[in-house]
């Protein structure tokens, strides 16, 4: 497994500074564990369990499940994800499996195929009132 440190973020596309880095051209089969954060340039085939946030950059290939503190996509990730912290899929990037969340964030431009399942926090007025069945709304 190549690991390299990663330069100084230049934007929200690129690795915070200090972390490891799983290179372009490198392929990984198994599972990937860990505790810290780690960027992901190449491709990872298995499973990824991090104590930390995962950054799939762009070119990056996730092809596994995902258990993490924090989840940045700007590549392309396919597996089911289970994150406690927010999941934040960047414009351009790719998403298909469900995920499970503390908050979930969607640029313009980025692509999800699957189920959210994340805790949501509604407005008063809308916990105050439900809806007949035609659609009409009653308040408590």
């Amino acid at each position: 497994m190549a690991l390299t440190r990663s330069p100084s973020p230049a934007n929200r596309h690129a690795a915070p500074a200090g972390e490891a880095v799983i290179g372009a051209g490198t392929r990984i089969r198994g599972r990937v564990t860990g505790e810290g954060d780690i960027t992901i340039a190449g491709r990872v085939e298995g499973e990824v369990h991090l104590r930390g946030e995962l950054f799939v950059a762009e070119g990056g290939q996730v092809v596994s499940d995902i258990d993490a503190d924090a989840l940045r996509v700007a590549g392309d990730v396919e597996g089911n994800i289970q994150v406690t912290g927010e999941v934040t899929i960047l414009a351009g990037a790719r998403v298909r499996g469900d995920v499970r969340s503390g908050s979930v964030s969607l640029d313009e431009g980025a692509s999800f195929d699957g189920r959210l399942d994340c805790d949501v926090r509604l407005p008063r007025e809308l916990l105050l009132a439900d809806e007949d069945e035609d659609g009409a709304t009653i308040r408590r």
